[in-house]
């Protein structure tokens, strides 16, 4: 695929995440993208599907969109002259890619399991701690509150309708990540920004606690 799809793509999704605050921005996109291109150096697989799946894996996200179908990566991908096989690939990649608690499905091919690594390898770590609170921040939620802790075993609907604190989101997601990476180079690059995370919340809690 000719590299000006990409750089199409790129152009695309800065109108479309215009104005985003709550971590699913374009800078988001390109960490998963590169991201992704780095595992695929490494684990094989069609790189040019693994890029355009990871550069519109959030095109048709539905905490940031309400259409079903994914009008917006099919727009894209017909006005580029896309052939309908790969779209095909590209689509069903983005419909497994994302956490659904317990309902959460490891992908079928290679490229989807580099691009979700990809893109949970953005959540975790330090650029995780801060897009966690971001998103919290700008849906009105807590960044904690003594005596609430975390719903665990969420089904998707169950996840996607909770509304609880930024710190119980590390239990009921963010933490769970290092053991869910469907490839051995996500599984690798995962295991310093767990261990942040780890780190982080400790800190938290002490500080909340007034123990440091």
């Amino acid at each position: 695929m000719e590299e000006k799809v990409f750089v199409s793509a790129e152009a695309f999704l800065i109108g479309l995440f215009a104005g985003d605050s709550g971590g699913h921005d374009i800078h988001h996109t390109m960490r998963v993208h590169d991201l992704a291109r780095a595992i695929c150096s490494r684990e094989g697989g069609d790189e040019d599907v693994v890029r355009l799946a990871a550069l519109l894996h959030d095109a048709d996200d539905p905490k940031l969109f309400r259409s079903a179908g994914y009008p917006n990566a099919r727009r894209f991908m017909e006005s580029q002259g896309v052939p309908e096989g790969m779209q095909r690939r590209v689509l069903s990649i983005i419909d497994q890619v994302s956490f659904r608690g317990t309902s959460s499905v490891i992908p079928d091919t290679i490229e989807g399991r580099i691009v979700q690594d990809a893109d949970r390898l953005d959540a975790i770590g330090a650029i995780g701690i801060a897009r966690a609170f971001a998103y919290g921040g700008s849906r009105g939620r807590p960044m904690h509150v003594p005596g609430v802790g975390p719903t665990l075993g969420m089904d998707g609907d169950a996840y996607r309708s909770n509304e609880g604190t930024t710190v119980n989101h590390f239990y009921e997601k963010l933490l769970l990540l290092k053991d869910m990476m469907g490839t051995a180079t996500g599984r690798e690059m995962a295991e310093h920004r767990h261990a942040y995370m780890v780190g982080f919340l400790e800190e938290f809690m002490a500080e909340w606690d007034g123990r440091l």
